[in-house]
């Protein structure tokens, strides 16, 4: 028997217990966390940059890409360890801070999405007036919110899961640690923790995807009834595309397993899930978002022509 004061660490089984295919996954994440990393970088350098991209658009971009990164990086280096390690364990400090930070960057990303379609909706709707109402300080204040609104949620979970009494085996049936494989191994109540897990995250998720919705919702009816030239809705709908794609990319694993029911979903289906959103979204953000921007192709494209002429 094994208690919550006991336990000094967790081994995580991992994506696949295929011996054959650990080194070929092995070298597939590798590659996506290392386009991951260069591809969201990449935006971020320029972002930073150059003067032009300082717009509250891409403002929130920096942000997202910043997060990608991070979001990646919570998970994806102990997860190539583990697949070319015998070894594959996790102390109980680091799976819980494992935890933490997942959910912290998760959310925030959330957040960040519902935010980032308001700000188009500004954009679109109020064209003389973008500049005064998504002003500097407003930007910066809602990004500080987002954060510490994410900070504060994963706080809460991290919380939570430290204090449950674990019995049995301490073997987690996933890649990393996460509150719904963490709650097979305990024993006792853990009514209050599925209960945050699915009222409080999937408020999380639900509030600002509800938002987006709407956001665009407001955006074609304006587009639609209010203008009279044909060349302004495709003009102003070709910007909210790629935030529609990654939002679709982001949600649609999150609604899945987050507000289900804990035991709506195999373990097994959680952890394909999971790659998609903490290993294939983040890749896929700069291609698929930012890098159909002719302002940043444009900015990108002048930073490898400076770079190739002083060298």
């Amino acid at each position: 028997m094994l208690n919550q004061t006991s336990v000094i660490e967790f081994f995580l089984l991992g994506v696949t217990d295929i011996q054959e295919l650990q080194p070929i996954l092995f070298i597939v994440f590798l590659i996506m966390y290392i386009c991951n990393v260069a591809g969201n970088g990449a935006i971020l350098m320029i972002v930073i940059s150059d003067s032009r991209l300082h717009s509250p658009m891409y403002f929130f971009l920096g942000n997202l890409s910043c997060l990608d990164i991070c979001f990646s990086t919570v998970m994806l280096p102990k997860l190539l360890e583990n697949l070319i390690s015998s070894h594959k364990a996790i102390s109980f400090l680091g799976c819980i801070s494992q935890l933490h930070f997942f959910h912290f960057l998760g959310s925030t990303e959330a957040l960040l999405l519902g935010v980032m379609a308001l700000d188009r909706s500004v954009a679109i709707c109020k064209p003389l007036h973008y500049t005064t109402i998504m002003n500097q300080q407003l930007c910066i204040q809602m990004a500080s919110i987002v954060w510490g609104i994410g900070f504060f949620h994963a706080l809460m979970h991290s919380i939570m899961t430290s204090h449950l009494n674990l019995c049995g085996s301490n073997h987690i049936r996933h890649f990393f640690c996460d509150v719904k494989p963490l709650l097979e191994l305990a024993c006792g109540n853990t009514n209050l923790n599925k209960w945050l897990l699915n009222t409080v995250t999937g408020t999380i998720t639900m509030v600002p995807f509800s938002l987006t919705l709407l956001s665009y919702f407001y955006i074609l009816i304006y587009l639609f009834f209010r203008t009279h030239s044909c060349s302004v809705p495709h003009k102003a709908l070709s910007t909210c595309v790629s935030h529609l794609m990654v939002v679709i990319l982001f949600y649609s694993p999150a609604l899945i397993i987050y507000v289900s029911p804990a035991s709506g979903s195999s373990i097994e289906q959680d952890v394909v899930i999971a790659i998609m959103y903490s290993v294939v979204t983040p890749v896929l953000n700069p291609l698929i978002y930012t890098l159909r921007n002719k302002k940043v192709k444009g900015a990108l494209n002048w930073v490898i022509r400076r770079k190739l002429s002083h060298e």
